[in-house]
């Protein structure tokens, strides 16, 4: 993957990027990568910062993690801007 694509799903970059701490920001992670606004927000819906710092810190982590892959797959064929509202998966309304 190139600085032109998702470093979550792949895809082609759109117009609009966010920047993702692999480790929070809350627990003094500096380095980012850049991603979709709906890959983005899918992370943050599905798993804690906790969870980000103590097991998901790597992206081949994070890609394995079952909702992200499920995740994944659906989102594979979407152009780069597509957008949808982010549901909040249901292990983590649980917690």
């Amino acid at each position: 993957m190139t600085e032109t694509s998702c470093a979550l799903c792949g895809r082609p970059l759109g117009a609009k990027t966010e920047a993702h701490h692999l480790v929070p920001k809350t627990f003094g992670g500096r380095e980012t990568v850049r991603l979709h606004p709906i890959c983005h927000r899918k992370i943050h819906a599905t798993l804690s910062e906790r969870e980000l710092r103590d097991r998901y810190a790597a992206l081949d982590a994070l890609r394995a993690q079952p909702d992200i892959a499920l995740f994944l797959r659906w989102i594979a064929n979407k152009p780069p801007d597509f957008h949808t509202r982010t549901q909040t998966s249901r292990a983590r309304r649980r917690r």
